[in-house]
């Protein structure tokens, strides 16, 4: 047999006793650390029920107060019928010219479109969450500038037509909106005019073939919502404003010039057709919104604000859990180097119990968190899980001094956690010098150990 075998086969035979204990009990760690990971998992379930329940909340004052808003329009639509011949077979394979009426419409969009208003936030309770609420006060002006096409080698008979407003939730109309037409003053009806889609249109005089039609329009409403606010820049040129009290906006599709200050912000969006897909859009979602699509269709090229909630308190506690595999695990290594060190056996049970401490946090935080600000929430919960673990700790270890010490390593910690936290943006950048910094002090602690020693001394 060669040399290095037989040598690594008397060492495979030599392991004894307190080498299988040692393995033994890395084993039990690691089946520990499993079953901690099962109780944050189960935290996370409790908090996408929680979200669940904020979900029903907010639901529950859309049905009364109004949805997330969308404004689309003006847009006048001008149907016509027209006769079409066409050839069809008959039952002996004959064709025959056969005259057929077909209705179809034409879809003309503004010059110009204004939309200048201000958002009033308030906020709605529904049990313990708050749900944020708004009334947009403002107006919609547009210019039209068309032609009605004229052929005169097809016969077409047109009607009136009609100039619609998109409104994502006509449920929050606070009272009968002003429309005028060059000045005049025209009646509104529900719906869009060509097809289910909630919002409103004015009739108008049917125009003749060829005719120029050259004019302005008004909108003058009081619009109430939930949470986010959009519009839609269907003219050649848009210009559309807004301003808030609420000083945390968050702007979605073609970012706004604006201002964020203290008293609020005030944004504005110049938009050209060109650089949008709005009217194109628009052309294709009266389609979907007769079959109950709604205003769903025109999202992907409007612009909007949301009005959130600079700490969420859901969102934080569930960014949070992500981060307690990382607890657990330093907690435990630094258990596993205190036991291999200083010789003071540490029974799984007491891994146990201590991990249960940490997963147990993130569900206090949960819980404080829907009753009280989240940054108090997390002192509270962090100060009492740190405390009960420094507590059992000062027993297990035998030292109140000791005790403290991992109390004092939990507590810096928990103060990282809450860094990542606040810093959404610089959150992985933080978390990964974390995770380094925790790695380089363990290597730099340990870089004198020998560990062939600690585990010789461990089989004794």
């Amino acid at each position: 047999m060669p040399p290095f075998a037989a040598g690594s086969l008397s060492a495979l035979f030599s392991m004894g006793e307190g080498d299988m204990r040692l393995w033994f009990k890395v084993v039990m760690v690691a089946a520990m650390t499993l079953a901690i990971l099962v109780a944050l998992a189960m935290v996370r379930g409790v908090i996408d029920e929680r979200q669940a329940h904020r979900a029903q909340a907010v639901a529950s004052v859309v049905a009364g107060f109004g949805g997330a808003q969308l404004l689309a329009g003006p847009v006048l639509v001008v149907p016509y019928v027209e006769d079409v011949e066409e050839d069809v077979r008959d039952a002996a394979g004959v064709l025959h010219k056969v005259t057929r009426t077909r209705e179809r419409q034409w879809t003309f969009f503004p010059e110009t479109l204004l939309v200048d208003g201000a958002l009033a936030p308030d906020t709605r309770r529904r049990g313990l969450h708050q749900v944020r609420v708004y009334q947009w006060s403002g107006s919609l002006r547009a210019r039209f500038d068309a032609r009605i096409p004229d052929d005169g080698a097809r016969v077409r008979r047109i009607g009136r037509p009609w100039l619609a407003h998109g409104i994502a939730d006509v449920r929050g109309l606070r009272e009968l909106p002003v429309f005028t037409l060059d000045g005049a003053a025209l009646p509104l009806s529900q719906g869009l005019g060509h097809a289910d889609g909630p919002g409103l249109h004015a009739r108008l005089a049917a125009p003749r073939a060829g005719q120029r039609l050259v004019f302005a329009t008004a909108l003058a409403l009081e619009l109430r919502g939930t949470e986010s606010f959009a519009m839609l820049p269907v003219a050649r040129s848009n210009d559309l404003r807004l301003q808030s009290s609420w000083r945390h906006p968050k702007f979605e599709g073609l970012s706004p010039q604006h201002d964020i200050g203290d008293d609020g912000f005030r944004a504005r969006w110049q938009v050209a057709a060109l650089a949008t897909g709005a009217q194109r859009e628009y052309r294709h979602a009266p389609d979907s919104a007769g079959q109950g699509g709604g205003t769903d269709g025109w999202a992907t090229s409007a612009v909007s604000v949301a009005l959130i909630d600079p700490v969420d308190t859901y969102l934080q506690a569930e960014r949070a859990t992500k981060y307690g595999v990382l607890f657990v695990a330093l907690t435990f290594v630094a258990f596993f180097m205190f036991e291999l060190i200083r010789q003071q056996p540490i029974h799984p049970i007491q891994y146990g119990l201590v991990g249960l401490a940490i997963a147990l946090f993130f569900l206090l935080l949960v819980s404080l968190g829907e009753h009280i600000p989240f940054g108090f929430a997390y002192l509270s919960a962090a100060a009492a899980c740190i405390g009960l673990i420094g507590f059992y700790l000062a027993a297990v270890l035998g030292g109140v001094l000791r005790g403290a010490a991992f109390a004092a390593m939990l507590a810096t910690l928990y103060a990282a956690l809450y860094g990542l936290l606040v810093s959404e943006d610089n959150a992985l950048v933080l978390g990964a010098g974390l995770l380094f910094v925790v790695l380089a002090a363990i290597m730099v602690v340990t870089r004198r150990v020998d560990w062939y020693q600690l585990s010789a001394v461990a089989r004794r």
